[in-house]
C-alpha cells in the first residue's frame, strides 16, 4: 500500500473526515480530499483509531497453544475429560503430546503417577493454565532424564525423587525436548489483526537467540505484521525499525519469593546501564519486597510491574512515589473470577487486578493481556475493566472498574510507554490503523471485537 484514501471517517471527535494515507504515514486530515489514482476506503462513518497495543503477551507460546490439547476449561473439566482428550489427541512428529490450560478442578495436583493413570501410552507434557509448571508423565519424565536433573524448578517428594513437576523451567525442558525450532507466527499475526492489534510486547523472559531471530524475520517478512517490544532480549540484541528492546524481564515467582538483596543488587545494576525493569509480580509477599527493594536502590524511568495481580491498597502511595507503571490484565476476572472467589483470602479480593484505584492516584497503567495464558481479545478485556464480572455474574472488586473511554485509551498507549498517553491519529503520524464498522461512541457502549472492520498494521 502506497497510497490510501479513507472517506466520512469518524476520529472520535463527532465530525467526519478523510484522511490521506502515503508510505506508511497519515499525510492529510481534511474534508472532501482528493487525489486520481488511489485506493479509497469508504468508512460510512464509522470510526478511524489508533492500532491496539497488547502490552504483555507470549508470541511463541501463543504459537505453540494452537497445536497443542486443551487440558483444561472450556473443554477439559474431569479426569475422565482429559484421559478422552489425550486419548484422541495425535502424537507430534516425535511422538509427544503436549498439553496446555490445565487446572487442579480437572483432576487435582497432577504429577507423573496421576498422569500415568491417565494416559501411559505416549510421552505426556502439560503446561498449568499459569504458565509457570510442566506436568511430565513418566514417558516423558525418563525421555528428559528427569531421574538425574538437579535444576532448582524440580519438585520433588520426601525421599528426593522428581515428581514430574516442573517448576519455572522452560528453557531447561526445551533443551531435552525434540528441537523443531520456533513456531511459526503467521497465523498468531492474522490473530492479532483481527482483534486490531498492530503492536506487541512480548513478555517472555530470557529469549533463546533462536527465538529472539525467528520474531525478527516474521517481522520483516510480513509474516507476523505488528510492531513488536521485547522484554526477554539483552540489549545488544537483534532489532530492526520494527522489532525493539524493552525494560529487562524480571520473575518474582509465587513458589519460591526472592531475597531481597538479591533483588535490590539485580535492579541496581539493571539501572547502572540504564535499563529499566519489568518485573512479573502476582503476589502479595513478592509486592512488598519488590517496593523494599526500590526502597534501597530507587527506582528508573521505565520501571514497571507485570500483572499487579494483588496490590495492596496501603502500597498504591509506594507504587506512585516509585514512579512505577502497571501492566495488568483485568481479563483474568471474567475469565477465572469465580476461582479466585473461591481460592482467594477474601481479605485479598479487593486487591485484585486493581485498575481505578491506581488511575486516581494517578499511577500510571495500561491493559494487555497475558495471552496465551489469559484471553487474548482486547474488546473483551475492556469490558472485563467496564464490569468485573466473573462468569457467574459475580462481581470481583466493584470499586475498581474504568468507563469505557478509559479502558480503550489504555489499549491506546505507545508499545515503549505502556503508562503513556493514548495516541490519536494525526497527520505525520504512523498509520497502523483499525477502522471500525460505526463510530466509537457506539462501539464503546458495548466494546466488542466484531466492531473490526479492517485493521492497517
Amino acid at each position: 500500500m502506497s497510497t490510501l484514501l479513507i472517506r466520512r471517517a469518524d476520529l472520535g471527535t463527532g465530525v467526519e473526515a478523510d484522511v490521506m494515507i502515503q508510505g506508511g504515514t497519515i499525510a492529510e486530515i481534511g474534508h472532501d480530499l482528493n487525489r486520481a489514482g488511489v485506493e479509497v476506503i469508504d468508512a460510512r462513518g464509522g470510526a478511524l483509531v489508533p492500532g491496539l497495543t497488547d502490552h504483555h503477551l507470549h508470541l511463541h507460546a501463543m504459537a505453540a497453544q494452537a497445536a497443542s490439547i486443551c487440558c483444561g476449561p472450556p473443554s477439559v473439566h474431569s479426569e475422565s475429560d482429559l484421559g478422552v482428550a489425550l486419548g484422541r489427541a495425535d502424537s507430534d512428529a516425535d511422538g509427544w503430546l503436549r498439553g496446555v490450560g490445565y487446572i487442579e478442578t480437572v483432576a487435582g495436583e497432577l504429577d507423573s503417577r496421576g498422569l500415568d493413570r491417565i494416559h501411559g501410552a505416549r510421552p505426556v507434557r502439560i503446561q498449568h493454565r499459569s504458565g509457570a509448571m510442566w506436568m511430565l508423565n513418566s514417558r516423558a519424565a525418563e525421555a528428559v532424564g528427569l531421574s538425574s536433573a538437579d535444576h532448582p524448578g524440580i519438585d520433588r517428594s520426601p525421599d528426593g525423587t522428581p515428581t514430574g513437576r516442573l517448576w519455572r523451567a522452560d528453557d531447561w525442558l526445551r533443551e531435552r525436548l525434540p528441537d523443531n525450532g520456533p513456531p511459526d507466527l503467521t497465523d498468531v499475526g492474522r490473530l492479532l489483526l483481527g482483534y486490531g492489534i498492530t503492536a506487541v510486547t512480548d513478555a517472555t523472559p530470557d529469549l533463546a537467540p533462536s527465538s529472539q531471530r525467528a520474531i525478527l524475520d516474521a517481522v520483516d517478512t510480513g509474516a507476523l505484521p505488528q510492531r513488536v517490544h521485547l522484554l526477554g532480549s539483552p540489549r545488544d540484541g537483534p532489532t530492526s525499525e520494527r522489532v525493539t528492546v524493552g525494560p529487562y524481564k524480571i520473575v518474582l515467582a509465587d513458589s519460591d519469593p526472592p531475597n531481597l538483596d538479591e533483588l535490590a543488587h539485580l535492579i541496581d545494576q539493571l539501572h547502572r546501564v540504564g535499563r529499566p525493569f519489568a518485573a512479573h509480580c502476582v503476589s502479595r509477599e513478592n509486592f512488598v519486597i519488590l517496593l523494599a527493594a526500590l526502597d534501597q536502590v530507587g527506582a528508573l524511568t521505565g520501571d514497571r510491574v507485570e500483572h499487579g495481580a494483588l496490590i495492596p491498597a496501603d502500597s498504591i502511595a509506594e507504587v506512585r512515589r516509585h514512579g512505577l507503571t502497571v501492566v495488568t490484565q483485568p481479563g483474568f476476572l471474567a475469565d477465572r473470577g469465580d476461582d479466585y472467589l473461591r481460592d482467594v483470602d477474601p481479605r485479598d479480593v479487593g486487591d485484585l487486578y486493581r485498575c481505578r484505584s491506581l488511575v486516581d492516584a494517578a499511577v500510571p497503567l495500561a491493559l494487555s493481556s497475558d495471552a496465551p495464558y489469559g484471553p487474548l481479545d482486547p474488546w473483551a478485556d475492556m469490558r472485563s475493566a467496564m464490569y468485573r464480572s466473573t462468569v457467574s455474574g459475580a462481581v470481583v472488586g466493584p470499586g475498581e472498574t474504568l468507563s469505557a473511554e478509559q479502558a480503550f485509551e489504555r489499549y491506546l498507549t505507545p508499545v515503549h510507554h505502556p503508562g503513556g498517553p493514548a495516541r490519536t491519529v494525526r497527520v505525520g503520524g504512523p498509520a497502523d490503523l483499525v477502522l471500525l464498522h460505526t463510530p466509537l461512541i457506539e462501539v464503546l457502549r458495548n466494546p466488542s471485537a466484531d466492531a473490526v472492520r479492517l485493521t492497517l498494521p
